[in-house]
C-alpha cells in the first residue's frame, strides 16, 4: 500500500467536501483580550476572536496572572513526574479544595485536561462496578463517548434529553443492575440544556448513579460559579460533577467532584490519572485564584449576559438565522460545509474576524454552523463590526434570512 498517497487523497477528499480543518496562528494580547495577532505566510494581522472558550476573559485576570507568577517563582516550571510519584504539589491540593466547595462535594481530582477527566473517570466507574451499564446521551461529548468506549461496559444510548426515551431503557434493565446516567448541562455546539432534576428523579426511581458534564458552564451560571446545577440546586443529588479548567476559568484542567470515596477509587484505578504527568504548579495555582474570584464575583457573568443578549438582538435586526437557546452559545446557522468555511475565511482575510468554521463531523452534515461566544471582553464597538460584516456576507453568499429582515 501507498501509505504517503492514502493519506494525501483523504485530506483531499476533506478539503473537496469543505471540512478540512486550518489553525489559525493566534497570539492572544493580555489585558487587550478579544484582540488578536494572527500571524500567517505573509505577515502578521490584528484580528477580533468570537470563537474563544475562555468566555469569561480570565486567562488574563490579574489575579489569576499574578498567583502563577507567584507560584512559578517560588516552585519553578514542572510539578516533577506524575501524581503518584512526584508530582502531589501543594497548589494541586490547594485547587483541589477549592474545587470541592464549589460543587459541595466532599472530594475533587484533578486531571490535565477536561478530555482526560471524562475518559478516565467514566472509562474507570463504568469498567469497575460489576455489570454496570451506562446510558448516555446521544450528543454527549467525544471525550465521555470515548471513556464509555474504554470501559466496555454495557452502553445504553438514550435520545438526546429525551426524558421518555430514558426511562424507558432504565425501565428495560433489572432493578439491581448498576446503572450509570451520563449527560451534560450545556451542550457546546446548539447551547442547550439538560433537564437535570427530571435526569436525578430518574435515577432515584431506578437507582442509578449520574454523572454530569458542566464544562461548558461551570463558572459561567450559579451565584458561586458552580454550573446549571449550582443555578437549579441540584448540586447534592449528583453522583459526580464534571468540569473544566480550561475555559471559563481561563486556565487548563479538568476534575471530577464526588464523594471521597468515588474520588479515591477514581483515583487509585484510573489509568489515565495515575501515568500521566501532573499540571505545572503554576496552572493549578492560576485555576485556584481563577475560581476562587469567580465564587465571589458576578461581575464578569453579569457582563457576559449582557453582551450575549445584544449579539442576539442584533441578529435577529438584519435576520441572521440562529439556534434560540436558553445559554451563552450563539450558533449562527450556514447549513452548508463550503460556504461555512468561506464566510469564516473572509471574516478572516477581509473583515479581521476570526470565528473558526464548524463542519461534520463536529456537528451533523446540514447544520454547518458559526460558534459566536459572545464575552465581557467584547465592546459594542465589536459586535458593531461583526454584525454588519455578517450581514455583507450573508448578502454576498446569497443565504436565507429570517422574515423580521424585512421588518
Amino acid at each position: 500500500m501507498d501509505y504517503e498517497k492514502h493519506f494525501a487523497d483523504e485530506l483531499n477528499r476533506l478539503r473537496e467536501e469543505g471540512n478540512y480543518r486550518v489553525f489559525a496562528d493566534l497570539e492572544r494580547h493580555k489585558g487587550a483580550f478579544p484582540s488578536a495577532t494572527n500571524r500567517t505566510g505573509g505577515g502578521a494581522r490584528e484580528v477580533t476572536i468570537w470563537c474563544s472558550n475562555d468566555y469569561l476573559g480570565m486567562g488574563q485576570h490579574p489575579a489569576v496572572l499574578s498567583a502563577m507568577h507567584d507560584a512559578l517563582d517560588k516552585s519553578g516550571a514542572g510539578a516533577g513526574g506524575t501524581r503518584n510519584i512526584s508530582g502531589t504539589t501543594h497548589n494541586h491540593v490547594l485547587l483541589e479544595r477549592e474545587l470541592a466547595d464549589l460543587h459541595g462535594k466532599e472530594d475533587a481530582l484533578l486531571f490535565t485536561s477536561g478530555y482526560v477527566s471524562n475518559w478516565a473517570a467514566l472509562g474507570t466507574l463504568a469498567s469497575k462496578i460489576p455489570d454496570c451499564v451506562v446510558l448516555s446521551d446521544a450528543l454527549n461529548h467525544a471525550s465521555m463517548i470515548e471513556g464509555i468506549r474504554h470501559s466496555r461496559a454495557k452502553t445504553l444510548i438514550w435520545k438526546h434529553n429525551d426524558l421518555a426515551d430514558l426511562e424507558s431503557k432504565l425501565a428495560s434493565l433489572p432493578a439491581g443492575q448498576p446503572k450509570l446516567i451520563a449527560f451534560e448541562s450545556v451542550y457546546s455546539m446548539d447551547g442547550d440544556i439538560a433537564p437535570i432534576a427530571e435526569i436525578c428523579d430518574l435515577a432515584d426511581r431506578y437507582g442509578a448513579m449520574t454523572y454530569l458534564d458542566e464544562v461548558h458552564a461551570v463558572g459561567l451560571y450559579g451565584p458561586r460559579g458552580g454550573g446549571i446545577a449550582e443555578r437549579e440546586g441540584l448540586m447534592d443529588r449528583l453522583t459526580v460533577i464534571e468540569g473544566t479548567l480550561g475555559k471559563a476559568f481561563g486556565v487548563v484542567g479538568g476534575y471530577i467532584a464526588a464523594s471521597a470515596q468515588l474520588c479515591d477509587f477514581v483515583r487509585s484505578f484510573a489509568s489515565g490519572f495515575i501515568f500521566t504527568t501532573a499540571l505545572p504548579p503554576a496552572v493549578a495555582a492560576g485555576a485556584a485564584a481563577s475560581v476562587r474570584h469567580l465564587k465571589q464575583s458576578g461581575e464578569e457573568r453579569d457582563l457576559q449576559k449582557k453582551r450575549v443578549a445584544q449579539v442576539r438582538a442584533r441578529l435577529d435586526s438584519i435576520g441572521i438565522p440562529h439556534e434560540l437557546n436558553p445559554s451563552h452559545i450563539i450558533p449562527v446557522m450556514v447549513g452548508d460545509p463550503v460556504k461555512c468555511k468561506y464566510i469564516s475565511d473572509v471574516l478572516l482575510d477581509e473583515y479581521s474576524i476570526y470565528i473558526q468554521p464548524i463542519n461534520y463531523p463536529t456537528v451533523p452534515k446540514g447544520t454547518e454552523r458559526l460558534r459566536i461566544t459572545p464575552s465581557p471582553v467584547h465592546s459594542e464597538k465589536d459586535i458593531d463590526r461583526l454584525v454588519a460584516a455578517l450581514g455583507d456576507l450573508w448578502a454576498q453568499c446569497q443565504l436565507a434570512r429570517l422574515p423580521m429582515a424585512a421588518q
